[in-house]
C-alpha cells in the first residue's frame, strides 16, 4: 500500500521539477548592435543604447531577472566591414540586431537576418525600399524617407516652386530617397530638373565644377540629401561660388539637423555660412521623460563623459533597446526558453567560419512580438504600421538664421504643414488664424525675408539660346539680313517689346536656323526646343511666326498668341461685271417668269376693274390694250398717267406697289453685290471642294500646312506641291493645273494677306478652316512663357501690338481679307412666294367681288327690262345671255345707273 502511494507522488515531483527547468528564463540574453562608432549618428547612439541597457537591467518591472547584454560591432561606414561585424555579432547567439544607421549596410544585414531569422531593428536607416516584403525581419524605430520626401515636396509646393536641383549621395540611401522625392514632386506638378550625384568621399574640386555648371541650368532651388557631414563641404563650396546669396534657396533633409544637434554649443558659432538654409528634423514631442534624459545628457557632457551632442537618432536608439526589451519580455513569458539550431547549408561551407552561425528557432515569434508593441518612449508613441515603420510620421521645419536654429513650422502625414506641433493639431478642435498661415516667416540666403523667385531664366555666362527661323520668303515677319546679320521682323519687335514688360532681366542671343535659301522646317525647329539631351544642340526657345498646333503643344509651352491665324484657300479670280447680261443674274429664271406673269395679271385685273368707271381705260380695243400694259409696267417706275378710281382697283394697287417695292429693293441690292464682287474663275469654292477634286494644291515650304493636309485631311502627298516664295505662288496659280501649276494654295492667313496686298487677281475662297495663332515656344514648364503671355496681353491692351503691325504691313495700306464666293447672290422664288401669294389672293378676291356685283346688276337690269317690255321673250338662248352680259360690262357705270332710273320712273305717253 505504501509503495502504491509513493510511486505517483514521485512521478508528480519529477514532472514539476522537469517543467520548472524547461520554463526557467535565461539569466542573460544577447542583443547585437552593428553601427559606425565614430560617426555623427553612431557616437550619441552608442551612449544612448548603453544607457537604455542599464536602465532596463535596473528596472525590476521588466524581464523578471533576465539581463540584457549588448554586443556591438563597428561597421566603419563600409558594407563589407559591416557584414563581417554582423557575422561576428551573430556568432554570439543574439536575439536581435540593432542598427545599422547606414541604409546600404542595412540592405546587406537584412539579407543575413532573413537567413538566420533574427529580427533587425534600425533607428537610423531611412531608405524607403527597406520596407519591401523582401526584408520581412527588418523594422525601424525611425521614419522612412518616403515621409520625409513627402514633407519636402509639400514645402516646395507651399512656396510655389516647380523645378529643383537635387544633390545626393550616390548609394541606396541617396538614390532611393531622391526617387521618392521625384514621385512626390510629380504628384504636385513639380519636377527635378537636374541631379548632382556624389560618392561618399567626393573630390571637392570635381564637386565645385559640377555645382558651378548647375548655375547655368535655371532653377535656383537646391535640395541636399546627404550623409551627416560635420565639415559641411557642400555648403562650403556653395559659399565660395556665391551661391549662398540672394536668389538662391537651399533645403536640407534631416542629415543637417542631425549634424548640427551633435555639435556642442560652442561649435555652432561658426555656422554663419548656413544663413537661410531650411531643413527638416524628425519631430519629437515634449515629455517629462525626454526632458529628464536630455538633462542627464547635458550633465554627462559637462563631466566629459560624452563627447557629442544628443540628436534625434540618439533618442531613437534609446527607444529601440526598450522596444526590444518589452518584446523579449513577452516572448519569454510565452516561449520560456531561447534556442538556436545549426543549418545544414552552413555546415557544408567548411572553408570559412560560417558553420558557427546558428538559426534563431523562435525568431519569427519575437518578430511578431515586436510588431505588436505599443508604448510611449522618449520619442513618443512606439508602434509599427503595416510596413514595419513607426506610425505618425512628423517633422519640424527649421531655418538657420545667423548662428541659431529657429523652428518655423511642422509637417505630419496626417495634418500637412502647420505652425502648431502635430500633437496639438491632432487634438485641436478650434481653428484659428495660425493654422491658416501654415508656416512662420523664413529668412532666406542673403538675409532676405521675401520669398525668392526660385529660378533664373538665364545668366550672363549662358544667355538664353533663342532660335529664329531664317526665312527666305515673307521676310517681313522674321529673318536675318545677309549683309549685316541683323535679326529683324515683325515677330522680333513683338518679342522685344514684350520682354521689356517682364519684371526681370533675360539675357538672350538669337541663333538663326536654316540656310536662308529656303524656309526652314518649323516642326524640326520646335523639336529642338524640346530636345534636352545636349544643351549645346538645342534652343531654350523659338521666336518667330510659329503656329500653335496640337502636336507642338505636347512637347513645348507656347505663350499667349500675339497674332491670330488659320489656314485659308487662295485661287485666281476674275470680274464678271464685264458681262452684257449681268443685269439678269439677280433673279433666277423662275423668278423672272413669275414676275412677268404678275405684271400681266395686274394689267388685266386693273383694266377689268377700271373699264366701267374710268375713261382712261375706254376707247378702241387697240388703245385699251396699250393702256392696259403701259399702266402695269409703268407702276415699276411710278410714272403711270392713269389714275385708279374704283375702290377695288385702289386696293389691288396698294398691294401691288408694296410687292414692287420689295422686289425692286432686293433686285438693286443683288445687282450691286454682283457688280462689285469678283467671282471665281475655277470650280474651287473652299477646302471641301478642294478635297473632293483631284487638283494639285500648293503649300509653303516649312509650314505645318503640309502635315495638316496630309495627316488630318488625308490628301494624297502626290497632290501637294511645295512653293517657296510669293513669286512662286503667283506663277503656279497663273499656270493652273493644266500648265503644271496648282489649282489653289493652302497657307496661313497672315502670309496670304501679305501675298494679296499687291496681287488683285487672286482671292480667298471659303472660310478659315483652322483656328490658331502665332506664339513664342519655350521648354515645358518654363516660367518665361507665362510671364511673356502676360506681357503680350498688356501689349494688346495698350495698342502696342497694333502699332507694330502697322509699322511692318501698313506703309501702303493694311492688307485686307478679300473673300470671294462661288455663286452670285441670285434671288430665288422661295424667298418671295409668300408675298406673291398675298398679292395674288387679294387681286383674285377683288376680281371676284367685281364679278359678283356685276352679275347682280346684270340680273337686275334684265328683270327691269322684262317688266318694262312684256313682249320680250324670256326664253333667250344662253349664248345670247353671255353676249348681252359682256355688252352690259362694256357699258359705263353711269349709263347703267341712268338706265335703272329710267325703268323706275317711266315717262308718260302724249296722245
Amino acid at each position: 500500500m505504501k509503495h502504491a502511494v509513493a510511486l505517483p507522488l514521485a512521478l508528480w515531483v519529477w514532472v514539476i521539477f522537469h517543467g520548472s527547468v524547461l520554463c526557467q528564463r535565461p539569466a542573460v540574453v544577447n542583443l547585437g548592435a552593428v553601427f559606425t562608432f565614430d560617426s555623427v549618428i553612431g557616437r550619441p547612439a552608442k551612449v544612448a543604447m548603453e544607457a537604455a541597457v542599464s536602465d532596463v537591467n535596473s528596472d525590476p518591472r521588466i524581464l523578471n531577472g533576465t539581463k540584457l547584454n549588448l554586443i556591438t560591432g563597428d561597421a566603419k561606414c563600409n558594407v563589407f566591414i559591416g557584414s563581417i561585424a554582423t557575422f561576428q555579432v551573430l556568432e554570439r547567439q543574439v536575439l536581435a540586431i540593432v542598427g545599422p544607421q547606414s541604409s546600404s549596410i542595412a540592405h546587406m544585414i537584412s539579407q543575413i537576418a532573413n537567413g538566420l531569422q533574427v529580427p533587425q531593428i534600425s533607428y537610423a536607416a531611412t531608405d524607403p525600399t527597406l520596407s519591401a516584403l523582401q526584408f520581412p525581419f527588418f523594422l525601424r524605430t525611425t521614419h522612412s524617407d518616403s515621409y520625409q520626401m513627402a514633407a519636402m515636396a509639400d514645402l516646395i509646393d507651399f512656396y510655389g516652386w516647380k523645378e529643383v536641383i537635387v544633390i545626393f549621395v550616390d548609394d541606396d540611401y541617396g538614390r532611393n530617397g531622391i526617387a521618392a522625392l521625384d514621385d512626390e514632386l510629380d504628384k504636385r506638378g513639380s519636377k527635378i530638373s537636374y541631379k548632382l550625384s556624389l560618392p561618399t568621399e567626393f573630390n571637392v574640386t570635381d564637386f565645385t565644377e559640377m555645382l558651378n555648371k548647375s548655375k547655368l541650368i535655371g532653377p535656383r532651388v537646391y535640395v541636399v540629401h546627404f550623409n551627416p557631414d560635420p565639415s559641411f563641404r557642400i555648403f562650403t563650396v556653395a559659399q565660395k561660388l556665391q551661391m549662398m546669396t540672394h536668389g538662391y534657396v537651399w533645403f536640407a533633409t534631416d542629415w543637417l539637423c542631425a549634424t548640427l544637434d551633435s555639435f556642442s554649443p560652442m561649435n555652432q558659432t561658426s555656422l554663419r555660412f548656413l544663413q537661410g538654409v531650411v531643413g527638416l528634423r524628425q519631430h519629437i514631442p515634449q515629455s517629462r521623460k525626454k526632458d529628464a534624459f536630455v538633462s542627464q545628457w547635458r550633465k554627462m557632457q559637462k563631466k566629459g563623459l560624452v563627447n557629442s551632442g544628443l540628436n534625434t537618432y540618439g533618442l531613437y536608439a534609446y527607444d529601440t533597446v526598450w522596444a526590444l526589451a518589452y518584446s523579449i519580455d513577452e516572448f519569454l513569458k510565452k516561449q520560456g526558453k531561447v534556442s538556436f539550431s545549426s543549418s545544414d547549408r552552413l555546415l557544408d561551407i567548411r572553408a570559412t567560419q560560417l558553420e558557427k552561425l546558428e538559426i534563431f528557432d523562435s525568431g519569427d515569434l519575437l518578430l511578431r512580438q515586436l510588431l505588436q508593441i505599443n508604448f510611449t518612449g522618449l520619442t513618443g508613441q512606439i508602434q509599427f504600421d503595416s510596413e514595419r515603420n513607426l506610425i505618425n510620421a512628423s517633422y519640424e521645419v527649421i531655418n538657420i538664421v545667423q548662428t541659431t536654429i529657429r523652428g518655423v513650422g511642422y509637417w505630419s502625414n496626417y495634418s500637412g504643414l502647420s505652425v502648431l506641433p502635430p500633437e496639438d493639431v491632432k487634438s485641436e478642435q478650434k481653428r484659428d488664424s495660425f493654422q491658416d498661415q501654415k508656416l512662420g516667416n523664413v529668412t532666406w540666403p542673403g538675409g532676405i525675408t521675401e520669398k525668392p523667385r526660385g529660378w533664373e531664366i538665364a545668366a550672363d555666362e549662358r544667355p538664353l539660346r533663342i532660335g529664329i527661323p531664317r526665312r527666305a520668303s515673307f521676310v517681313e515677319f522674321v529673318t536675318e539680313l545677309n549683309t549685316s546679320h541683323k535679326i529683324q521682323g515683325y515677330c522680333i519687335d513683338v518679342f522685344n517689346e514684350a520682354l521689356k514688360l517682364v519684371p526681370y532681366n533675360v539675357p538672350h542671343t538669337f541663333i538663326p536656323y536654316g540656310d536662308g535659301r529656303s524656309n526652314p522646317n518649323y516642326g524640326e525647329l520646335v523639336q529642338m526646343v524640346a530636345n534636352d539631351k545636349f544643351w549645346w544642340q538645342m534652343f531654350d526657345g523659338v521666336v518667330g511666326d510659329v503656329a500653335i498646333v496640337t502636336n507642338r503643344t505636347r512637347i513645348v509651352d507656347f505663350t499667349q498668341p500675339y497674332a491670330a491665324t488659320g489656314l485659308v484657300v487662295v485661287a485666281p479670280v476674275h470680274n464678271t461685271k464685264l458681262s452684257a447680261w449681268v443685269f439678269l443674274k439677280p433673279f433666277t429664271v423662275e423668278m423672272w417668269c413669275v414676275t412677268a406673269a404678275a405684271f400681266v395679271m395686274i394689267a388685266v385685273v386693273i383694266w377689268i376693274l377700271e373699264h366701267r368707271v374710268n375713261d382712261d381705260f375706254r376707247g378702241p380695243p387697240k388703245r385699251q390694250l396699250i393702256t392696259m400694259f403701259l399702266f402695269s409696267f409703268s407702276t415699276l417706275f411710278k410714272t403711270n398717267q392713269e389714275d385708279t378710281r374704283s375702290t377695288l382697283g385702289r386696293i389691288v394697287m396698294v398691294v401691288w406697289l408694296f410687292l414692287l417695292m420689295v422686289i425692286t429693293s432686293s433686285y438693286t441690292a443683288s445687282l450691286t453685290s454682283i457688280l462689285t464682287v469678283q467671282q471665281l474663275s475655277s470650280p474651287i469654292a473652299g477646302i471641301d471642294s478642294l478635297i473632293a477634286s483631284d487638283l494639285p494644291i500648293g503649300y509653303q515650304v516649312g509650314s505645318f500646312a503640309f502635315s495638316y493636309l496630309r495627316d488630318s485631311l488625308y490628301i494624297r502627298q502626290s497632290r501637294l506641291v511645295s512653293l517657296g516664295s510669293p513669286e512662286a505662288y503667283e506663277t503656279a496659280l497663273r499656270k493652273g493645273p493644266s500648265g503644271g501649276g496648282v489649282a489653289a494654295i493652302v497657307d496661313e492667313l497672315p502670309y496670304v494677306e501679305l501675298f494679296l496686298e499687291k496681287r488683285k487677281d487672286f482671292g480667298i475662297f471659303g472660310q478659315t478652316f483652322t483656328k490658331s495663332g502665332w506664339g513664342f515656344a519655350f521648354q515645358k514648364d518654363s516660367p518665361l512663357a507665362a510671364d511673356l503671355s502676360t506681357a503680350i496681353l498688356r501689349l494688346s491692351e495698350t495698342g502696342t501690338l497694333q502699332e507694330i503691325h502697322r509699322k511692318w504691313f501698313c506703309e501702303m495700306g493694311c492688307p485686307g481679307w478679300r473673300q470671294h464666293k462661288s455663286e452670285p447672290n441670285q434671288l430665288h422664288m422661295i424667298s418671295f412666294w409668300g408675298l406673291y401669294l398675298l398679292c395674288g389672293s387679294i387681286t383674285s378676291f377683288a376680281l371676284l367681288v367685281f364679278l359678283l356685283r356685276t352679275i347682280r346688276q346684270f340680273a337686275r337690269y334684265k328683270r327691269k327690262q322684262m317688266e318694262a317690255s312684256p313682249s320680250v321673250s324670256s326664253n333667250t338662248r344662253c349664248s345670247q345671255v353671255i353676249y348681252n352680259f359682256f355688252d352690259f360690262i362694256d357699258e359705263k357705270e353711269e349709263a347703267i345707273k341712268k338706265m335703272f332710273k329710267q325703268h323706275e320712273n317711266p315717262q308718260p305717253q302724249v296722245n
